[in-house]
């Protein structure tokens, strides 16, 4: 029998996969069953998935997609390329994508998946109501201004099994995504606030040693297209995010217009966007601190060098969900997609945290990190009161793993 594995190859899951095929059969399994955790498409790069009992997807569950007057309601293990098809079909949209259609709509809200752009939240500041299975069994349907809603959307598992999320909506509209070659790196802190509010989302590339950074601008269809900006210049064909890659899996660029859907992700739903030869590295850093961390990381080049494929940077509108890498605060991102070799990658990533946690950097829960218990208290600040409410629906940590019993255990 082939060997489950995440999208990228470093994980692997001895636990046996269940297939509920109805919401009913996910109750039984969960209630009977001492140990629960959820896959989902496998894109995150640490244990936060596996289980020492039952692994469990929601992938075969009845699709839904049901436009209402609470926006849309989905079920939990739709990729968003699903989603957001049939709601540009019925004039619809979402306010933000991440850089993959890949992704399913639960796994990514659980654990702080975001796009790009000064006004935007992370994906999961959409959703508007959850409907989980708790460690009995039982449905709990939680909507946005109740008590437990904010700790329980970006919920790293630890609540139970999504089985639906209702989310915002709004009008459909165009993007044009144009991309610029040859920004100097000094101007991506110098000029920051002109860099990312130039465009409804922006994301910026380097590998922190080249003095030239590319800019991907995704703007409103309409607004006028600049040949030559902040010493950039419009790219003269088609990039990929790492320079040596051909493009032919991104999203079209060159400023032609194209639904929100088929231009805010990096990556055409129709085509793997790579072998998932890799492992990724993300922290999140308040948005005063961005020129500071710029100069950390250009420091850090020679050390990065061997291990780093390219290095992103996003920004994310602050919000209130408990766990949220954003919460609180407006935040920049820092990506970083290394080789996959984790023995080479380990000590830069410790040496990075080093260097940015002192400017307040939040690891992403899904990717690969060094911090311990300790710290993630330090710069999550709600972290005790969602252990809290992990406990209300799980009393006797069912869904807890080896993962969250490391970086969020139990209250003594």
């Amino acid at each position: 029998m082939t060997q489950l594995t995440n999208w990228a190859g470093n994980i692997s899951f001895e636990s046996p996969l269940e297939r509920p095929a109805s919401v009913p059969e996910l109750q039984e399994l969960v209630a009977r069953n001492e140990k629960v955790r959820v896959l989902g498409t496998g894109h995150s790069f640490n244990r936060i998935a596996d289980s020492t009992g039952t692994l469990v997807t929601v992938a075969d569950l009845p699709k839904v997609i049901e436009v209402g007057d609470g926006g849309v309601t989905v079920s939990a293990g739709l990729r968003y390329g699903e989603i957001t098809a049939a709601l540009q079909s019925r004039g619809l949209a979402l306010h933000n994508l991440g850089s993959l259609p890949h992704i399913s709509v639960a796994g990514a809200c659980s654990t702080g998946t975001h796009g790009s752009g000064d006004t935007n939240g992370p994906l999961a500041d959409a959703v508007n109501a959850i409907t989980f299975v708790d460690a009995s069994g039982e449905l709990v349907t939680l909507t946005r201004g109740d008590a437990d809603f904010a700790g329980s959307i970006i919920s790293v598992g630890a609540l139970g099994v999504t089985v639906s999320l209702t989310l915002d909506v709004q009008p459909s509209y165009e993007i044009s995504q144009v991309v610029y070659d040859g920004l100097p790196v000094d101007r991506l802190g110098s000029d920051f606030a002109e860099v990312m509010g130039s465009a409804y989302s922006v994301s910026a590339f380097t590998d922190w040693v080249d003095p030239d950074v590319m800019v991907w601008r995704k703007q409103r269809a309409g607004a006028p297209i600049e040949p030559d900006w902040l010493g950039a210049h419009v790219a003269d064909g088609a990039r990929h995010p790492i320079k040596t890659m051909p493009a032919d899996y991104a999203t079209q660029q060159g400023g032609v217009p194209g639904p929100w859907n088929e231009r805010l992700p990096h990556f055409r739903l129709e085509f793997t966007p790579s072998n998932g030869d890799e492992l990724q590295s993300e922290y999140f850093v308040p948005r005063a601190k961005a020129a500071e961390s710029f100069e950390v990381l250009r420091a850090l080049g020679n050390q990065l060098a061997p291990v780093i494929q390219v290095s992103e940077v996003r920004t994310i509108a602050a919000d209130e969900l408990w766990l949220s890498p954003s919460q609180g605060r407006d935040t920049v991102a820092l990506h970083f997609t290394w080789i996959q070799d984790e023995a080479a990658v380990r000590p830069v990533v410790l040496a990075l945290e080093e260097a940015l946690n002192p400017l307040g950097a939040r690891p992403h829960w899904g990717k690969v990190f060094a911090a311990d218990a300790a710290y993630l208290r330090s710069c999550y600040p709600k972290v005790a009161d969602f252990i809290d409410l992990a406990a209300k629906y799980d009393p006797n940590g069912k869904f807890r793993n080896p993962y969250l019993d490391t970086y969020l255990p139990a209250q003594a």
